[in-house]
C-alpha cells in the first residue's frame, strides 16, 4: 500500500501536529466510512483521514479533526 499525500493533506498534517505514521495507523486501525465509489473515511481517535483509493495505492485528501 503506498501513501501520496496532497498538498492540503500535508498542511493540515502540521497545523493539527499529525505525523505520516499516525496516518498509515488511522488507515490500519480506525473504523471505515465509504463515501462514493472509491473514497474512503478512516476515523481514528481524534481525527479522519479522507482517501481515494486507485488499485492498491491511496491519495491522502486531508486530513481533520472529528
Amino acid at each position: 500500500m503506498a501513501l501520496m499525500f496532497s498538498r492540503h493533506a500535508r498542511e493540515q498534517m502540521i497545523l493539527r501536529g499529525i505525523s505520516e505514521k499516525e496516518v498509515e495507523e488511522a488507515m490500519k486501525r480506525g473504523s471505515k466510512e465509504l463515501q462514493m465509489p472509491n473514497k474512503i473515511i478512516f476515523n481514528y481517535r481524534y481525527f479522519c483521514v479522507v482517501t481515494k483509493k486507485f488499485k492498491e495505492n491511496y491519495f491522502i485528501i486531508t486530513v481533520k479533526p472529528r
